[in-house]
């Protein structure tokens, strides 16, 4: 893709208008993978942080809007796979007190379950700030929550913790660790509600489930009308019964599916162990495999699945009921903290790594769905460095050992930056052509 330069943001940002993107033209969806780090309250300057780390998104932001197919660019949509923020506001919430759930303490995990005020003061205010300039500029976009954007997260009292063991002897299982559990979404609904400015009458924002926590938005792109779902983390049947209304009702269209947790860094279709929904709390919560089982492989129009949560990258195809491809796409940079290095903020004292603040890596997958052979090139950028992956001669040194460790550097590079082939793509889509063409 063309890249224009930040010095002209603000006078394209005033220039930006609805625009009708060419026809047969290659086009970009960026993927905003966990920005919780960046939006920390801790990680900012007046916490005692060597930058301000929200700062990072705000790059991400304005790099996105210059790119956009509205500035010249060809940037069409932005999915964010969630974790938008970092911290709870709530011991635990109403709805699963009332159900009979309990806390307990989890010294393991004192920091992730801090309850403040700041999330209001500090990383909401933030992250709507940021959001706003793509709704400024006009450019559709579609956010997942993640589990630290629910009111709630706690260490449940039906996983005790273990007796104390040595933490070389440690696993990471709820039977040593304990298990987190979310609920409530009054914090991501006061953000990204159907009714929000950001999306109340906009045209290509078309429905809405549980008050904005799930939604669907279109946009057009290299001559086809594209359908993307946004759902909770391990949604329950009543999301997924949702979301397939949602297709009905938009027979043919190509569909892409965005939801916080379905892969992990493995490729495998299992939950972080100790963030399992479903083994807590299955009545309410589908696991990737069932969302796969009862949802994704059901319905042809799915072909890709994007996702976040665990650290790392991966991807894999299976075939869906009738043959046909789904790509799924795990990317989350949320550990990366070589930026804070480079201001020089100290180590974690207790991980011996980088802070994490996420470095403004994003993730861009370009389309060419006009070619004889349409593809998806996936390139991973950081508009900290001003520079894709492949750019970086210490990318890998930066990065793999506490991301993919078993990974050589060559196999780190490439699991982000590679082109997918998109086999099956004309046959299955001719009708998304001839509506985006009516």
């Amino acid at each position: 893709m063309r890249f224009i330069c930040f010095a002209f943001f603000a006078t394209l940002l005033a220039a930006c208008s609805t625009v009708t993107p060419p026809l047969d033209k290659p086009f970009t969806v960026a993927v905003l993978p966990d920005t919780q780090n960046a939006l920390d309250y801790r990680h900012q300057k007046a916490a005692g942080f060597a930058l301000d780390s929200s700062e990072l998104l705000i790059q991400q932001m304005q790099f996105i809007v210059a790119n956009s197919q509205a500035n010249g660019g060809d940037i069409a949509f932005v999915a964010a796979v969630g974790d938008v923020w970092q911290h709870q506001t709530k011991r635990m919430d109403e709805q699963h007190k009332a159900r009979g759930f309990q806390t307990i303490e989890n010294p393991f995990f004192a920091l992730e379950l801090e309850i403040t005020d700041k999330t209001f003061t500090v990383e909401i205010p933030k992250a709507i700030e940021a959001y706003s300039l793509l709704d400024q500029a006009n450019i559709p976009f579609g956010v997942a929550p993640g589990n630290h954007d629910y009111d709630a997260m706690w260490s449940d009292s039906s996983f005790p913790l273990a007796p104390i063991k040595n933490i070389r002897e440690l696993t990471i299982t709820p039977e040593d660790l304990g298990m987190l559990h979310i609920g409530g979404l009054d914090n991501f609904r006061s953000a990204f509600s159907s009714d929000s400015p950001f999306f109340m009458d906009k045209p290509w924002y078309i429905s809405s489930f549980n008050g904005g926590a799930n939604s669907a938005q279109l946009f057009n792109g290299g001559g086809y009308r594209f359908l993307h779902i946004a759902v909770e983390m391990q949604p329950a049947d009543d999301v997924i019964e949702w979301a397939t209304k949602v297709i009905t009702e938009n027979p043919g269209l190509p569909t892409i599916i965005s939801t916080h947790d379905y892969l992990n860094v493995d490729g495998e279709r299992l939950a972080n162990p100790i963030v399992d929904l479903n083994r807590i709390d299955p009545d309410f919560h589908n696991s990737a495999e069932e969302m796969w089982q009862k949802f994704i492989s059901r319905h042809d129009q799915i072909f890709l699945v994007l996702c976040g949560h665990q650290h790392g990258q991966s991807m894999r195809v299976d075939n869906n009921v009738n043959g046909y491809k789904v790509y799924q796409v795990l990317a989350d940079y949320q550990d990366r903290g070589q930026a804070g290095i480079d201001h020089g903020q100290p180590l974690d004292p207790h991980r011996r790594i980088p802070v994490g603040t996420g470095d403004g890596w994003l993730r861009l997958m370009t389309f060419d769905v006009a070619a004889k052979n349409p593809t998806i090139t996936v390139k991973t950028y950081s508009s900290y460095y001003q520079a894709y992956s492949s750019e970086i001669k210490t990318y890998a040194q930066w990065y793999k050992n506490h991301e993919q460790p078993e990974m050589t550097d060559k196999a780190f590079y490439a699991a982000d930056d590679f082109i997918i082939e998109l086999d099956d793509f004309k046959q299955r889509f001719r009708q998304s052509q001839k509506t985006y063409r009516q």
